[in-house]
């Protein structure tokens, strides 16, 4: 069995480390043990941790707190947006009916990418079995959103545009700011997963003038079970929970102080993330020029198109991902075939086909995301790893084609005696 201090972990998109400082402020976030809504010394502290963390945040991402909504993660998050839009809507629709009498046509159109995360695209799909129109944008194999196809179907009808900021599986980054610009003037709100940007680039939720934004903090380093989301002051957004004033009654529930103080420690960090993602950049790109010129067949999905600094998504033709994922955990390193939601689900990649990968391309595929820690020494031990598996189970391979070929030639030959 390999041990931990051996174990090698290149799958920081699926989530990360949890980092010395949140370790480090743990025990004084938990032992903020009061419920926040009182009033009296107990409820104090909790108050104070959650109100510097939702600063930290805000003062991170270059807004105001009180447009801070804290969660459990992003598809809470995502969920909020998504269905507390179409709810407002809906009611709005029902409260004009109950005044005049009369309902007028509202907006019941909505839009995401291709390629989104489940948490954003079977919301989606369930706001379409309730009734709402719901448009796919194509992206392309470079993993490019088809912004000709996007245009022609915003309307006047369009509630929400939801698009990823960046993508899980390929790291392709979107162009937020453009479509947000290009929704507004239709008068759609709009929404953006940004669940994998954080933490490893820059953002500035003012300059890229979004309606929402969601983040979970598992995947920047904190702990499991915390996020945000952002709700741009005056926007109109039914509650996804109900029950308390808290969130200032826009998310019931008693919060978890223990979890929002950790992400406000991360929030934090900012100018060393920008750091960490200059360097991380230049060991990604130095193990997949290793890999292009030392392995054959191989392609890197959407690399001429911008992307993380840390992600890499790789096709390895005649090697099956699943078994090649099996075989370099057994010497040591985490990697991914896909999307970690995906994980035990026999069928390629959604995301990799709907950029026009082939099902055997998707097949292929090996998902290779670095984290702040990841040094140069790690990286050129998985090349050589990684060159040795190839090899070997691409000779295994071969010898079952040939084995095959032989046995089917025999069959063959016997039916004509």
């Amino acid at each position: 069995m390999t041990h931990m201090k051996s174990f090698i972990y290149l799958d920081h998109n699926a989530t990360t480390p949890v980092c010395g400082e949140v370790l480090e402020a743990l025990p004084g976030f938990a032992a903020a043990w009061g419920n926040p809504s009182s009033i009296h010394q107990a409820g104090r502290m909790p108050k104070n941790i959650i109100r510097d963390s939702r600063k930290a945040i805000a003062e991170s991402f270059k807004v105001s707190p009180l447009e801070i909504i804290f969660t459990v993660g992003g598809s809470e998050a995502n969920n909020f947006v998504i269905k507390g839009i179409f709810e407002f809507y809906q009611l709005e629709q029902i409260q004009k009916l109950k005044v005049n009498g009369t309902s007028k046509e509202i907006r019941n159109h909505y839009m995401c990418s291709a390629v989104e995360h489940p948490a954003v695209f079977k919301t989606l799909m369930y706001l379409k079995s309730m009734g709402a129109e719901v448009d796919i944008i194509p992206v392309n194999r470079r993993g490019e959103i088809d912004l000709e196809f996007y245009q022609s179907h915003l309307s006047e009808k369009t509630a929400l545009v939801s698009v990823m900021m960046a993508n899980n599986e390929t790291g392709t980054l979107f162009p937020i700011e453009q479509m947000a610009t290009m929704a507004h003037a239709r008068g759609a709100l709009f929404h953006t997963d940004a669940v994998q940007a954080f933490g490893k680039i820059e953002i500035n939720l003012s300059a890229l003038n979004v309606d929402f934004a969601s983040f979970s903090g598992h995947k920047f380093n904190s702990i499991k079970g915390s996020g945000f989301l952002f709700a741009k002051r005056g926007t109109q957004l039914n509650p996804l929970i109900h029950g308390g004033a808290q969130e200032r009654h826009r998310r019931g529930g008693t919060e978890n102080t223990m979890g929002i103080g950790c992400l406000g420690v991360v929030a934090k960090r900012t100018a060393f993330i920008a750091e960490k993602a200059k360097s991380i950049s230049k060991i990604r790109n130095h193990m997949e020029s290793r890999i292009l010129s030392e392995i054959s067949d191989v392609t890197v999905t959407a690399s001429e198109t911008p992307r993380l600094p840390n992600t890499s998504s790789l096709v390895l033709l005649g090697v099956d991902g699943e078994t090649m994922l099996m075989s370099l955990d057994l010497k040591g390193f985490a990697v991914s075939t896909g999307a970690a939601c995906s994980s035990g689900n026999p069928e390629p990649s959604p995301a990799l086909l709907a950029m026009g990968l082939s099902r055997d391309e998707a097949q292929n595929s090996l998902r290779v995301s670095l984290g702040w820690d990841t040094t140069l020494e790690q990286i050129e031990s998985f090349v050589e790893t990684l060159k040795s598996v190839v090899t070997r189970l691409r000779t295994l391979s071969d010898a079952d084609n040939c084995a095959t070929a032989q046995i089917c030639s025999a069959v063959g030959g016997s039916n004509h005696v």
